[in-house]
């Protein structure tokens, strides 16, 4: 195929391509790793459109939309062309591509299904995954299965994985340890700056407060990372009218359009500022001219897998090394920047190097499903940098067979392969399939898209109402999104159109069945099949439904609250779901008495339908329905006594900054995890009122590995001893440890006191003889070399009778004032 001849720009990425070429014409596989701001995205695909060996296609995969579209469009540019002729792109919804399309830029999910149902990979001759590091589940399994490719049918076929953040030991051993070109430039320097924010303090006020004083001291445009659209939303309320009009105030995430995600992208016009607040969307491959000042605030909300009550719920975290470097580069993409992070400098080596992958808390039920369609059957058979977690696979197995998609081996059913077909998840393919066969097909598919695309049918609860909007909503992303659904019903088996109305329930009950949830009680207060409870505001008008299938909701276990759901009647529930309904004898938690009692019951799951008192239950029986009280009422029911709750704090500790072997305890771990640790010391309960705080402290014990229990004491103590002698709690119920000690007893001391091992320093809440704060501190011997000197003349006259000495770190500690006449 004939060459392109074009000139490349010049960017810190490019005296590295040179060796790329030379790395990829000798060997089938390389890695990259580049600084943010490099050039890697757009420089990189073209130049190696150019090689000799290349005469087919190149595949560039990009963790999102917005990068895919905003890769393409630069690449286009920089050799005078639209996007759809040489350069173009393929996402779900949206496609621009022609006969003439030589570089491809694809969402990770779609190559996923290029690759499984073309494992030649026919007319490809490379692919290049980018911004590898964000390591989501489709971009592990689509490297795997592309190893897996070229070993077996494409051994011409060129892998180049890159990012600004590798981990590059892992990816290269992953690889067969190929060539690794490493490009140390940047585009322009950045300065990080950090802003500490109080523990306390709301992260919409903090940022709204950081954006206003660096609009105030600096010049450019301002990205902002925030965790989610709501922090978003509420950070742009605090801004609102308290910046120059001429400022415009832009949101950046994925619940917008692709209209609002390309203003927020825009360059700001002459004359003018640009304030964007982001998600991690903003993080990687696109650049917002005319950005200098990044705002961090260090967090980011992941997606967080229940295989248990196979709900995936969005967990707020801190945000990984790795990360911050990354979003600290978007400063450095046009010119000097500034990065300022809203945590202490001394925080950051404390937060995780990387993201954790997403294939360890993930549904993997879509993986099972083209595991079993690439025929595999151990994953091991892949070269996964991570492998899927056991249970979790197994989870997704058995979900996968109940509804008839793999049998026994974990092999593709021809219902399988129906579901697979509908590049659809699982549950929702199984709905499209069930909804076919009662003459429901174009409803059915209606439906999946709509869940599949956030913002589509408005926000509305209610998935009947958002389905009726759905489908007269105007634009070119709904119109897309119903040809979708058009094609999809197309491709189900044929069934006899139905004249029954189209009611939402009754198709997600096939989808969803373990989530049919029934009031309990209150108004807006449900519980699942699952075992769950959920909640929807007594405004909403589903909140006086007698029944639901719910399909998304947020926040923990205890506090779930619905996002979306649709009515359904118990006698729908009874014909579909007939095989799942059971009758049996059982314990159960009453929960108006706190007390344990028995009933003979007809349920579904945790769903009791009718039942019928029986005498009250003992030992195990009665530890379980009691261990299935907390669940309903929380751990706030427990009575952890302050010993215990320490014990806690302790445990949160370590597990935080040391990781595994020591326990999440946190409130839904806990919950998750309470025949572990409470039923066992519980068998003689027979109510809330009869449990001791001693059973949950041995309860506790016993999550943490035998090998490592006696280490706790060592590396998370609950005493600090003073020079004086006197031992003073230490507090674990924060972001860092925290002791509060007169400052008189730390005289003497030379070095800061410090936790786990040394590698922790406490804050020190440093108080005067009548225990009111002087200062905190993370740094002592600073403190006694800087500060105390105003310290001390400031407390001389307060307290007269104490001793202030001009150099504490050589005078004696002392508890006590000095002795009189002296």
């Amino acid at each position: 195929m004939t060459k392109m001849p074009f000139t490349l720009p010049s960017l810190p990425v490019s005296h590295v391509l040179p060796e790329i070429g030379e790395a990829l014409a000798g060997s089938s596989r390389a890695v990259l790793s580049a600084p943010p701001g490099a050039g890697k995205t757009t420089l990189v695909p073209l130049f190696l459109l150019q090689q000799p060996w290349c005469s087919g296609r190149i595949i560039l995969l990009e963790p999102r939309r917005l990068a895919a579209r905003a890769a393409a469009s630069r690449m286009a540019s920089l050799i005078g062309e639209t996007v759809g002729q040489t350069v173009g792109y393929r996402m779900r919804l949206d496609t621009r591509i022609s006969a003439a399309t030589r570089i491809e830029v694809v969402t990770e999910g779609v190559f996923a299904r290029m690759i499984l149902d073309d494992p030649e990979l026919s007319g490809i001759s490379a692919v290049l995954f980018d911004e590898f590091h964000e390591r989501s589940l489709d971009a592990d399994f689509g490297l795997a299965l592309a190893l897996d490719a070229q070993g077996a049918l494409r051994e011409d076929l060129r892998l180049l994985v890159m990012s600004a953040t590798l981990d590059i030991e892992r990816i290269a051993q992953l690889l067969g340890d190929p060539p690794v070109v490493l490009s140390e430039g940047r585009s322009f320097p950045v300065e990080i700056r950090h802003g500490d924010r109080d523990p306390g303090e709301r992260i919409e006020d903090a940022m709204a407060r950081a954006i206003l004083e660096a609009h105030r001291q600096e010049t450019g445009s301002i990205l902002a990372f925030l965790p989610g659209q709501g922090e978003i939303l509420r950070t742009a309320e605090r801004l609102a009218g308290r910046l120059p009009p001429e400022t415009m105030i832009t949101p950046l995430f994925g619940n917008l359009s692709q209209k609002e995600q390309d203003l927020a992208i825009r360059p700001a016009p002459a004359g003018t500022r640009k304030v964007v607040l982001a998600t991690s969307i903003a993080e990687t491959s696109i650049t917002i001219d005319g950005v200098r000042i990044v705002i961090d605030s260090g967090l980011q909300r992941l997606p967080v897998f229940e295989p248990s009550a196979g709900i995936t719920r969005l967990e707020t975290v801190r945000t990984s090394r790795a990360s911050a470097d990354q979003r600290a580069g978007r400063a450095g993409r046009t010119e000097p920047g500034i990065a300022i992070r809203l945590w202490h400098a001394g925080q950051t080596a404390a937060l995780p190097a990387f993201t954790p992958p997403q294939i360890l808390a993930s549904d993997l039920s879509a993986l099972a499903l083209d595991l079993a369609h690439w025929g595999v059957q151990d994953p091991a058979d892949l070269a996964f940098l991570d492998p899927p977690p056991a249970p979790a696979l197994a989870e997704a197995r058995q979900l996968l067979r109940m509804m008839g998609a793999l049998d026994g081996e974990h092999r593709l059913t021809a219902r399988g392969k129906l579901m697979r077909g509908l590049s659809l998840p699982p549950r929702l393919a199984a709905m499209a399939l069930a909804g076919a066969e009662q003459g429901q097909a174009l409803a059915a598919c209606q439906l999946a898209v709509l869940m599949t695309e956030q913002g589509l049918g408005g926000p509305d609860v209610d998935l009947d109402q958002r389905l009726k909007r759905f489908r007269s909503e105007r634009g070119e992303r709904a119109e897309a999104a119903r040809q979708l659904a058009r094609r999809l019903a197309e491709s189900l088996p044929k069934a006899e159109r139905s004249d029954q109305p189209v009611e939402a329930g009754a198709l997600l009950i096939h989808a969803y069945p373990d989530r049919v949830a029934l009031q309990r009680g209150a108004r807006g207060r449900f519980v699942m099949a699952n075992g769950r409870g959920a909640e929807l505001p007594e405004t909403e008008r589903l909140s006086a439904s007698r029944m639901l299938v719910i399909t998304d909701l947020t926040g923990r276990a205890a506090q779930a609250r619905i996002l979306a759901a649709a009515e359904i009647d118990r006698a729908t529930v009874e014909a579909e779901l007939a095989g799942a309904i059971e009758r049996r004898e059982e314990g159960y938690f009453d929960r108006p008495s706190g007390q344990v009692r028995a009933r003979k019951a007809v349920r579904l799951g945790a769903l009791v339908l009718e039942e019928t008192p029986l005498p009250r239950p003992t030992g195990q029986q009665a530890a379980e329905a009691l261990a299935d009280g907390i669940r309903q009422l929380g751990l706030a029911r427990l009575p952890f006594s302050k010993d215990t709750d320490q014990l806690r704090e302790r445990l949160g500790f370590l597990h935080r900054t040391i990781g595994a072997p020591w326990p999440d305890v946190s409130d839904e771990a806990l919950l998750a995890r309470l025949d572990e640790w409470f039923v066992p010391f519980q068998t003689g309960r027979s109510g809330l009122d009869s449990i001791d705080s001693g059973s949950l402290s041995e309860g506790l014990r016993l999550l943490v590995p035998h090998e490592v229990r006696n280490q706790l004491n060592r590396l998370a103590p609950t005493h600090f001893e003073a020079p004086t002698g006197q031992r003073h709690p230490i507090r674990y119920d924060g972001d860092e440890p925290v002791l509060a000690i007169r400052v008189q007893e730390l005289f003497g001391l030379k070095s800061h006191p410090a936790v786990a091992d040394g590698r922790l320093p406490l804050l020190l809440e440093l108080t005067s003889p009548a225990h009111r704060p002087i200062q905190t501190t993370r740094d002592l011997p600073g403190f006694w070399a800087g500060s105390w000197k105003d310290v001390r003349a400031d407390m001389r006259g307060r307290y007269p009778k104490h001793p202030w000495p001009e150099d504490p770190a050589h005078a004696a500690p002392t508890h006590r004032a000095k002795p009189r006449g002296t």
